[in-house]
């Protein structure tokens, strides 16, 4: 849609309108009246003469925030906590009198974006679980594929297809682990007053007890176990740091499984979804770009990015607060939450349909077995009784010179070499051609990856699924 101003393409192409929602304005707004509400009913049952009616009235305007006059408030009084206070006591009279007693402004701010950031973790964690389910798919299927391994992004001994896939499962499981951390130990900010030391609450009850008991309630009626212990005017921003440091974790890993995929696409060998009627290029028509993995390594640069930001936020507060956070955390942290959830919509759909060329992988096997299988020729031809020393001289002679003609177009025909070398006279050439067997040079790999899913992932998986929020669907723009 065409409009005169910028706007985010977080908002417009990549994220889900599940995160979107979260990070909303209206949202924000529905949770600071919740906020006031249980602020208030907390306040009345530890003893302050709030009417029933005004909580009735607080209740019933919940979610019908007039935002347009809450913005004409804040053109006149040029603070958006308020023009909010102000807005919601136009709805609710009765409650008028009592909202945002004994608060300051960062009992709602500083509460809601806890709120958010904890939902958000609960989302980002269904995501996570979501990609996992798709690569555990995957790597049954081919837990026995036999695929050249490499390193250096030289051809190494061999892997299987599957295992390969349980190394980007591993990484999506750590981070499924640090996102159920996160979210088991947020604590919330609760009721601390304006320079944390709850002045204004103890003025309102008189006694320490309830003042303590007002905190823990109202985090408890927010759905936290706890509160941080103590406060400035805002919660910690070590806080935000730590759980922009767990979307970066998952933003790492995505990226892996991205450039592993480019790199195979390269090779033919596995390819990202591509459907029927994608473009690849706008000149060159044959392409199939892998797209996919290349916005999801894009946008995890930008994740990662955030998380220096947060911990330069961190460490540049002034004693109790300081205001040069507040435009930055406006950017960073639903930006940081919007593009996490981007690329993870981006990974499931990669995941779930990766297409796997058999074909391609055995030639490229069949190329290279040879060079792995000259370890076990050596060590057949010295059972028979050659010596060990000669005969590796032998293997690395005819070696590089097969290498060379393969590099210039020329088959591989190590096997034939060596059964001419008169070293391998006393080996049969049909024992050489044996060795060749890809599924000998595998090693665990089949059951490393039944180990993994069963052994690790499993359990893994049915203790932190009932911390996530179920993801949904979202639209992949490609």
């Amino acid at each position: 849609m065409a409009d005169d101003r910028y706007r985010s393409p977080l908002g417009t192409r990549y994220a889900s309108p599940a995160m979107q929602s979260l990070w909303g304005d209206r949202h924000r707004v529905a949770l600071w009246r919740r906020l006031w509400l249980a602020l208030a009913e907390t306040e009345r049952e530890l003893g302050l003469d709030i009417p029933q009616a005004a909580l009735a009235e607080m209740r019933a305007h919940l979610d019908d925030a007039d935002l347009e006059a809450a913005a004409a408030y804040e053109r006149r009084f040029r603070h958006d906590v308020m023009a909010h206070v102000h807005a919601f006591g136009d709805q609710a009279p009765a409650a008028r009198p009592f909202l945002h007693l004994g608060a300051t402004s960062a009992y709602v701010t500083d509460n809601a974006d806890l709120v958010v950031m904890r939902d958000g973790l609960r989302l980002i964690l269904g995501r996570v679980i979501a990609v996992l389910d798709a690569l555990e798919s995957f790597a049954r299927r081919h837990a026995a594929l036999p695929c050249l391994a490499y390193t250096h992004f030289q051809p190494a001994q061999l892997t299987t297809v599957g295992k390969r896939a349980t190394l980007w499962m591993l990484d999506f499981a750590l981070d499924a682990e640090e996102l159920a951390r996160r979210i088991e130990t947020l604590r919330f900010r609760g009721c601390k007053g304006t320079t944390g030391t709850q002045a204004s609450f103890l003025e309102l009850f008189g006694d320490d007890a309830r003042v303590r008991e007002l905190d823990q309630r109202v985090s408890a009626r927010m759905g936290f176990a706890s509160p941080f212990p103590v406060s400035g005017q805002t919660y910690t921003r070590k806080a935000d740091s730590m759980v922009l440091d767990t979307l970066s974790g998952v933003a790492q890993s995505a990226a892996k499984l991205a450039v592993d995929l480019r790199l195979l696409q390269h090779e033919g060998e596995v390819l990202e979804p591509f459907e029927s009627e994608q473009i690849g290029s706008s000149a060159m028509a044959y392409k199939r770009n892998p797209m996919r993995a290349e916005r999801i390594g894009a946008l995890a640069r930008f994740v990662i990015s955030l998380a220096a930001n947060g911990a330069h936020t961190a460490a540049t507060q002034w004693l109790e607060r300081t205001l040069d956070d507040s435009a930055n955390r406006r950017l960073t942290l639903p930006e940081a939450f919007l593009a996490t959830d981007a690329i993870l919509v981006l990974a499931t759909n990669v995941a779930a349909g990766l297409e796997v060329r058999e074909t391609v992988i055995r030639r490229h096997v069949t190329a290279q077995m040879p060079f792995m299988a000259t370890e076990r020729w050596l060590m057949a031809a010295v059972q028979a009784g050659g010596d060990r020393q000669a005969l590796h001289e032998v293997i690395r002679r005819h070696s590089l010179s097969v290498a060379e003609d393969v590099s210039a177009g020329a088959s591989n025909d190590l096997v034939d070499r060596l059964a001419r070398d008169p070293a391998f006279a006393r080996v049969p050439g049909e024992a050489l051609a044996a060795e060749l067997d890809p599924s000998r040079y595998v090693g665990r790999a089949p059951a490393q990856v039944e180990e993994f899913l069963g052994d690790f992932l499993a359990p893994l998986l049915e203790r932190v699924r009932p911390l996530a929020a179920a993801a949904g669907t979202a639209e992949v723009r490609v």
